[in-house]
Parts: C-alpha cells; sequence; structure tokens
C-alpha cells in the first residue's frame, strides 16, 4: 500500500513539475537566454543593446500577430512576409512617384492591403482550398505583384523611373519616426495588447476560437463561420501590410522581397506563443514573448560570434522544444 502511495506521489510530483515548465517555461526561458548571454558578454545587458532587441522584435511581432489571428480560426496564413513585401514597395513608392502625404499613403497601404487578405478569403472559403495551401499560392502571386509592381528592383528617392526621367516625390521626415525606438516599441506593445484583448475579452474573440477548436460545431451552434475567416484573414493581412510600412519607415526605402526574411521568424513566433501560460491556443501575449525569445537568441548569438548559417540550427531547436510541450500536453 506505502509502496503504491509512494508512486502516486512521484507520478504527481513529475505531472506538476511537467505543468509548471508547461505553463511558464517560455518566460524562464527568456530569463535564462539574458542570464546566459550577459554572463558571456559584456556588452548585451547594455541598455543600448536591449533598445536594439526590442527595436528589431517589433516588425516581426506585429507580423506574427496577424499569423496567430488567423490561427484562432484554424486557418494558416503563409502569405504575410509577401504582403510586409507590397506594403514596403507601396508605401514607399507613393511618397516618391506620386507625392502623397504620409498619411494618405499610409492609408491607402493598409486598405489595399486588406485586398491580399479578401484574395486568400476567395481562395479558402469560396474555392475550398486548404488554408496552408492556397496561402502559399498567394504567397507567390503577391510576392510577384510586388515585385512587377516595382520593376524588380529598389525604390528610393531621386531614382531613375522606367520611363528616364527622375523620380520627383520624397520620403517626409515624420514618416521615419514610425520605425525609431520609442515609436515602433509602442505601436508593437499597442497591437499586441489590442489583440490579446481582442480574442480574450470578446465575444468575437471567443467565436474565432471556437471555430479554431471545432468548425462544425461552431456552425451549427449558430456561428457565422464565414464572416468571422473573412475578419481573420483581413486582420492578418493589415498587420502584415504595417509591418511592411513599419520596414519602409526603419530603411527609408522599399528593397525587392524586403518582407519575405520575415515570415518564417513570424510564424515561430506565432506557434511558440501557444504554451504560455498554458493557453495551447494561439494568443498575442505569447506571440510578444515567443519574439523576445527569438530576438535575444539572434542578438546573442551574433555577440558571441556564433556563425550566422548555425542561427537557423538553434531558432528551429526552440520552436521544436515549445511545440513538444504543447502538443505532448495535448496528449
Amino acid at each position: 500500500m506505502s509502496k503504491a502511495l509512494t508512486v502516486n506521489k512521484t507520478v504527481s510530483l513529475r505531472q506538476l513539475m511537467f505543468d509548471f515548465l508547461y505553463k511558464w517555461g517560455m518566460l524562464l526561458t527568456v530569463v535564462a537566454l539574458i542570464a546566459i548571454f550577459g554572463v558571456a558578454s559584456d556588452n548585451f545587458l547594455d541598455p543600448f543593446n536591449i533598445i536594439n532587441i526590442l527595436r528589431s522584435i517589433a516588425i516581426v511581432t506585429v507580423i506574427a500577430i496577424g499569423v496567430s489571428i488567423s490561427l484562432t480560426v484554424g486557418g494558416f496564413d503563409l502569405s504575410v512576409g509577401s504582403t510586409a513585401s507590397l506594403a514596403n514597395a507601396l508605401v514607399i513608392s507613393m511618397f516618391v512617384w506620386h507625392g502623397f502625404g504620409a498619411t494618405e499613403a499610409i492609408v491607402l497601404t493598409l486598405a489595399l492591403c486588406t485586398l491580399v487578405g479578401l484574395f486568400n478569403v476567395l481562395l479558402i472559403v469560396v474555392l475550398r482550398i486548404p488554408d496552408m495551401l492556397a496561402t502559399l499560392a498567394s504567397l507567390f502571386v503577391i510576392q510577384g505583384v510586388a515585385m512587377t509592381y516595382s520593376y524588380g528592383g529598389s525604390i528610393t528617392e531621386n531614382m531613375v523611373l522606367p520611363s528616364g526621367d527622375m523620380a520627383q516625390g520624397t520620403i517626409p521626415p515624420g514618416f521615419g519616426l514610425l520605425g525609431q525606438v520609442p515609436t515602433i516599441v509602442i505601436i508593437m506593445l499597442a497591437v499586441a495588447v489590442a489583440a490579446q484583448l481582442g480574442l480574450s475579452l470578446t465575444t468575437h474573440g471567443r467565436r474565432m476560437y471556437a471555430i479554431g477548436g471545432n468548425p462544425e460545431a461552431a456552425r451549427l451552434s449558430g456561428i457565422r463561420t464565414t464572416r468571422y475567416k473573412v475578419i481573420a484573414y483581413v486582420l492578418s493581412s493589415l498587420l502584415a501590410g504595417l509591418g511592411g510600412i513599419l520596414l519602409a519607415s526603419r530603411i527609408g526605402s522599399s528593397q525587392v522581397n524586403a518582407g519575405g526574411s520575415y515570415l518564417m521568424d513570424a510564424v515561430a513566433a506565432a506557434w511558440i506563443g501557444f504554451s504560455l501560460a498554458g493557453s495551447g491556443k494561439p494568443n498575442a501575449l505569447g506571440t510578444l514573448v515567443g519574439a523576445v525569445i527569438l530576438g535575444v537568441l539572434q542578438n546573442g548569438l551574433v555577440m558571441l560570434s556564433v556563425p550566422y548559417y548555425s542561427m537557423d540550427i538553434i531558432k528551429g531547436l526552440v520552436l521544436a522544444g515549445a511545440l513538444a510541450l504543447t502538443y505532448f500536453q495535448r496528449r
């Protein structure tokens, strides 16, 4: 009898330890990484370096929250990187080619980015193509549109247009402030908080989670699943467009496929976020913490002179560990 009790206590203790790690392992990972890199590098904890990390994760976080929103309805938006590239090209071209002001250019760019979300909805809802395959096709289409629109090159002030004329427009000085600290960090935090509150505290957010959990049961309960899928993909495209605008503000030009490099980090951050506080579902705050983990890893490894071609190995292992915790707990 006592032996059985001992075994039960051991199992319960292991379960408690696993539950603790499942809920708070991500935050512990952040603390551990900061401690390790802080000891290994004299400059890691320098305030200027911390600011650099926050600046570096802002764009990834905004785009990743868009991915998280698509995940809430059981989807998966792979077109966010291309959408960011398109927004990057659109907003700079409106300044340089057409002489728009900052407000007009930003609003028009975001409005055009909603068309990407509607295109994804057409493929997924109307044509019934699986989400991942539909947005993979959309990725190539939007990437091609962005490159065609920019004539396959960069868009900068004083560039030579295909017609042979010189571009006369300039980038407004105030636009550059969007990509600088503290503005870009404030935007990142505002998006994260707004998305988290919207998903966790509103009826619409709970309905989106219900669709992601069991779409047929959600439909039978009276939830308009099509409407919420439209909302999810439009919001995802809008946030990807905002990420592209922030990128344009940060670098002051449009580069070929500039947003493509953000796709995998955004996807990783969104999936890592599943395990925050044991939620087991997409959430904005978890996505923010996932982006912090990736940003700290990237920055710390650079400071330790780890070869750039080895960094993806470590990122992949971190993502695999987070997913293992999430899906093992579900089983």
